[in-house]
């Protein structure tokens, strides 16, 4: 059972919740286990969920990046620091 990190656009989508609970039930049925970082509280700033994810991607065994990653400051970090760690990436 492989670990898979969910990245892509959190910040100014309305529909994020939605759209990462979509890939998270997809990927569970293929039978990985899903960080989903659309399930942290809000409220907190940037540059403490860029840590936060950065701990998430360390535990998975790859990440999935979701159709909108090119809209996401974060979700481009995300992508670069996977590569740089050896983390397969999967695009939607």
């Amino acid at each position: 059972m492989s670990k898979i990190y969910i990245a892509g656009k959190i910040s100014g989508f309305e529909n994020y919740k939605t759209e990462f609970e979509k890939a998270e039930k997809y990927l569970t049925s293929k039978g990985h286990i899903c960080m989903n970082p659309a399930v942290l509280p809000e409220g907190f700033p940037y540059e403490a969920y860029i840590h936060i994810c950065i701990a998430m991607i360390n535990q998975c065994d790859s990440v999935y990046m979701l159709n909108n990653w090119k809209d996401s400051k974060g979700a481009r970090f995300e992508l670069e620091y996977a590569k740089v760690s050896g983390k397969e990436i999967k695009f939607l």
